[in-house]
């Protein structure tokens, strides 16, 4: 079995992220990584490797940026009423 290089793996998340539209982080869970190569893979070597790929990635990124404060909202709002609920 072949072991697929860091352009190759670069590449796959990046399509990963456009068809998903996935954070980072679901990202790096997916593909057993960390954030910080996820990161790292899609906005570096990505934009060395095929610009265009890249561009298209940044804009789902700053999209799942913009959005992050909500989803911590409805996080912290799912939080509560669950634990309302056990409590009564």
């Amino acid at each position: 079995m072949r072991k697929i290089t860091i352009e190759e793996r670069a590449i796959n998340l990046g399509r990963y992220i456009i068809e998903t539209k996935e954070t980072v982080r679901s990202t790096a869970k997916k593909f057993g990584i960390s954030k910080s190569t996820v990161h790292k893979d899609v906005s570096d070597r990505l934009l060395k490797i095929n610009p265009i790929l890249a561009k298209d990635v940044r804009k789902i990124l700053d999209e799942n940026k913009a959005e992050r404060h909500l989803r911590g909202g409805m996080a912290t709002k799912l939080k509560y009423q669950m634990e309302k609920k056990i409590s009564s």
